[in-house]
């Protein structure tokens, strides 16, 4: 027998109060009549929803526009003093924690390297704790809607970490972070986070489907779908697709992998043995990539690496494309940061020579608009997406 489940009048009013709120969260400030004629809601529901977080000071007024022929519309938008997340970035190189606001306004970071720590779980989820103790330094605030982590593997059943790159097979690594706090834990990977943070207020906002590359130490993407209220969020370990047959070894187990070419520590070691030198790896790769990039510009060694990244970060994007047909791609992460505006004319020449031509043509090829807490700020709107689903509702 089939069974027929009914909606109650409580359901469908925080059905719509949540819609409306990811609505204006996502894509304010917007209008009343601008939220009536996206929902598809009558204006008397708008209108008493809208009433309603405005009472619980979730959102305000923000002035008006002119409207066509008219009197003046009323802006809507969220009010970033409403609460407070914390975004926390583990990397293969450092830990990252920030304080936020609602709307995601970056209020303090700290960052700690992972040099000593071995990568053992214990050290990294105190380095986690301490940062987070930092980030409130001087009192925690009244409302604190919760810590989201990144971490670069897989979370299963809650906060069992995969993390094959840290050493990492089936650690608990919520039950290391969540006694210690208050204030619920979230906890994903961080190329979906990045995602989450690009399509919502980076890059990859407005597109219907944008793919956002995740460049650091390890390589990954996200595929970021347009959604009525949240874009929907999948990844992929694109890293470890094959770009060269029988290639550079990859720390994955194979070879010619795209993060054995693109990732930051490959970058840098592949200069460091054209040039003669000893690589600079650890958190301090980041830098070394920088002075890379600096140095590419007199030509030499420097150039040639780029270049050549460059070619291969195209050739893993044209298989993205071909597979997926993204109308944006998006150039994320720390290492995207760094040498991304230096590498872009070369990945984009190589989409065009790889992607199919009626596919590359009608999808652009763009930067991160982040900047370096990016990761962070991604894990921030873990907590953020389910607030927004409970309507703003805490309790």
């Amino acid at each position: 027998m089939t069974q027929v489940v009914r909606q109650t009048t409580r359901d469908l009013r925080r059905h719509n109060r949540a819609a409306l709120l990811s609505s204006l969260y996502l894509r304010g400030p917007v209008s009343r009549l601008e939220l009536v004629a996206e929902s598809g809601l009558s204006a008397a529901t708008v209108t008493n929803v809208v009433s309603e977080l405005i009472a619980d000071d979730v959102v305000a007024e923000a002035g008006s526009v002119e409207s066509d022929g008219g009197r003046p519309r009323t802006l809507l938008a969220v009010r970033p003093e409403f609460g407070h997340v914390v975004g926390v970035d583990v990397s293969e190189t450092h830990v990252e924690v920030g304080l936020f606001d609602f709307t995601l306004g970056t209020l303090g970071t700290v960052r700690h390297p992972l040099v000593g720590t071995r990568l053992d779980p214990d050290e990294v989820a105190g380095l986690v704790r301490t940062g987070i103790a930092e980030v409130f330094e001087g009192g925690q605030p009244d409302a604190v809607f919760g810590v989201g982590i990144g971490v670069p593997g897989a979370v299963r059943d809650g906060g069992i970490v995969h993390a094959p790159t840290l050493g990492w097979r089936g650690v608990d690594f919520a039950e290391l972070i969540h006694p210690h706090i208050q204030a619920p834990l979230h906890l994903d990977n961080r190329a979906r986070t990045l995602g989450q943070a690009e399509a919502w207020r980076g890059a990859g906002r407005g597109a219907e489907r944008a793919i956002v590359a995740l460049l650091g130490v390890g390589v990954g993407a996200a595929v970021a779908t347009a959604g009525r209220s949240h874009p929907g969020i999948t990844t992929s370990e694109w890293g470890h697709t094959v770009v060269k047959a029988a290639g550079a070894a990859c720390r994955c187990g194979s070879h010619g992998c795209l993060e054995a070419y693109v990732g930051t520590e490959a970058v840098v070691r592949r200069y460091a043995d054209q040039a003669g030198k000893e690589p600079v790896i650890g958190d301090e790769s980041d830098g070394e990539l920088a002075r890379i990039v600096a140095e590419a510009r007199n030509g030499g060694p420097a150039a040639e690496v780029l270049a050549e990244t460059g070619e291969y970060l195209g050739i893993g994007i044209a298989n993205l494309i071909n597979l997926l047909s993204p109308d944006r791609v998006v150039l994320s992460g720390s290492a995207g940061a760094i040498m991304g505006p230096a590498i872009l004319p070369a990945v984009r020449d190589a989409v065009g020579r790889h992607a199919l031509g009626y596919l590359a043509e009608r999808t652009e090829v763009v930067l991160g608009r982040l900047g370096p807490e990016a990761v962070a700020l991604g894990a921030a709107t873990l907590p953020i997406a389910e607030l927004l689903a409970n309507g703003g509702r805490t309790g």
